[in-house]
């Protein structure tokens, strides 16, 4: 599984013009079934996305995709889940 952290590094008047974007390609993915989990951070300083193990290529690819590209940096970190709570459980191997 990946965590993908979106920090954005335009005015938040930018990242609201490019938001229907985003969120249409949020929507695309997890349609498909790439993406587990999104959301913003609290405080709104970017947004953080859930992606199941997938082609570390294929991501890349993804990510480029997004609207947010000219708004946000994206920090990718893999992680290689072997536990999870009773609710989370699902995850593990993702």
């Amino acid at each position: 599984m990946y965590i993908v952290s979106l920090t954005y590094n335009q005015p938040i008047e930018e990242v609201e013009a490019a938001l229907a974007a985003h969120l249409a390609w949020l929507d695309h993915y997890f349609n498909d079934g790439t993406f587990i989990a999104a959301g913003r951070k609290d405080p709104r300083t970017g947004g953080v996305i859930l992606v199941k193990d997938i082609d570390r290529a294929r991501l890349d690819e993804i990510l480029a995709e997004d609207a947010f590209q000219k708004v946000a940096d994206y920090e990718v970190t893999k992680v290689n889940v072997t536990r999870g709570a009773t609710d989370f459980s699902a995850l593990v191997g993702m």
